[in-house]
């Protein structure tokens, strides 16, 4: 039986990170560190920030920016494809509020509202009621912050189309650093003096699309070293075996640590633990990307829809990133987890309501591609997270480390993913992971 070291489950940007800071830990005379497979059920790496080209239109699975926070991480990843324009993109990001275009974040540009929704939206503010650290729940804390007239003008519809699921099954910090709060001074100040910056401010992409930060991470790794059409069946947590299925057939290995950026629960599930599956909760999010015959609105490199007779919460314009003079669009409809799919009635619901937007004019679609995202967005909240690191913890004690958004059953940035891999490596390394 062949024996594996580290089995890395998954050549995304999580699993192909944690392998590319193995090989740097083995050039600097780690112990431990060269021993090393990765597998892919797939027959392509990349997970979902996989890019499709089609009739010239350059799409991902969903919009996938990368946002970055350690310019060393951007350096080291540009060095790796030193062939790829790579835009450096000043965010524009906007609200589709009543037909008018209203600036992100919604509740620091009340003002921008009509003079009705304003006034309402000041005073409740003002107003408000709760105590936002006694929250509980997202939906507790946003009316506790925020006021009944900002919440139910914007928040709750939007995120409530977002998550597929009431804002009372989230926990209050669900969003994590990624909420944009703001006071009472922040929302009054930004009247004179606009200010609408965030975490994903600026961001970068490639002429390639996000696959190119996908080929920049393999761009170091031995080809034999990654495995595709190999998915994972079971994991002996005992005896430390993984049983992988391949096209022919079965074959196992022995492992001292498999990293996975599987969904938790279906980790769980490989791994045989016992666990109450109703506590993890999430939603799909079916993605179109569009491509039409001529250029649209040369604004904002995407919009968010909180109105709820539109079936979708957020359409992208690649062109705008670009500078293509073709609107090319991505449109994002969350969805519960068992849904049925209809892609073909959803495409013509979709252009019907592009069309009420305003954000389609008489444009003739020439292009299209469809894909589900599931999991899309976990849902965080109190009793999923305690559960959580109960069997995180009795996981990686057997050597199984679940890592990135789905692994970790978490919200974060693809940049995240690449700190986390790289922050387990030293962990692991250093024997202190199974602690």
């Amino acid at each position: 039986m062949e024996f594996i070291q580290h089995l890395i489950v998954g050549a995304g940007v999580s699993g192909l990170a944690y392998a590319n800071a193995l090989q740097q830990a083995q050039a600097a005379g780690a112990a431990g560190a060269d021993d090393w497979l990765v597998i892919e059920q797939l027959d392509e790496p990349g997970g979902y920030c996989r890019t499709i080209k089609q009739d010239g239109f350059v799409w991902d699975f969903s919009g996938h920016f990368f946002h970055f926070r350690h310019p060393e991480i951007e350096a080291w990843l540009r060095e790796r494809m030193p062939d790829q324009e790579v835009l450096k993109v000043n965010k524009s990001s906007s609200i589709l509020f009543a037909s008018e275009r209203v600036d992100f974040p919604f509740q620091k540009n009340i003002h921008q509202l009509p003079r009705e929704d304003f006034i309402e939206c000041l005073h409740d503010l003002y107003f408000r009621e709760g105590d936002p650290d006694k929250a509980e729940t997202f939906e507790e804390m946003l009316y506790a912050k925020l006021g009944r007239g900002i919440v139910e003008k914007f928040l709750r519809p939007y995120n409530e189309k977002l998550y597929a699921c009431p804002l009372s099954h989230l926990d209050k910090d669900a969003m994590g650093r990624f909420f944009p709060h703001a006071d009472i001074a922040d929302i009054i100040r930004n009247m004179r003096r606009p200010d609408n910056s965030s975490y994903n401010a600026h961001f970068t992409y490639p002429r390639g699309g996000a696959i190119e930060y996908i080929n920049a991470l393999l761009h170091d790794l031995p080809d034999d070293r990654v495995r595709y059409g190999h998915r994972l069946g079971h994991i002996d947590l005992e005896d430390g075996i993984a049983t992988m299925q391949t096209r022919d057939g079965t074959y196992q290995v022995e492992f001292d640590h498999v990293i996975s950026s599987a969904p938790f629960p279906k980790m769980l599930d490989l791994c045989g633990v016992d666990y109450d599956r109703d506590l993890y909760t999430w939603n799909k999010v079916l993605v179109f990307n569009l491509g039409f015959d001529r250029k649209g609105a040369n604004v904002d490199h995407w919009v968010y829809i909180p109105e709820r007779d539109k079936c979708f919460y957020r359409v992208g314009y690649y062109d705008n990133i670009f500078g293509t003079d073709a609107m090319s669009l991505y449109v994002e409809i969350g969805l519960k987890k068992d849904a049925e799919v209809d892609v073909e009635a959803s495409l013509q619901q979709v252009l019907a309501d592009l069309a009420k937007c305003g954000i389609v004019d008489g444009h003739k679609l020439v292009s299209w591609h469809s894909i589900v995202l599931d999991p899309a967005y976990v849902h965080v909240n109190g009793p999923s997270q305690a559960d959580f690191r109960e069997r995180h913890a009795e996981l990686s004690k057997a050597g199984v480390h679940c890592i990135g958004r789905y692994g970790g059953w978490k919200y974060c940035a693809i940049e995240d993913n690449i700190v986390e891999a790289r922050e387990l490596v030293d962990s692991v390394l250093a024997g202190k992971a199974d602690a």
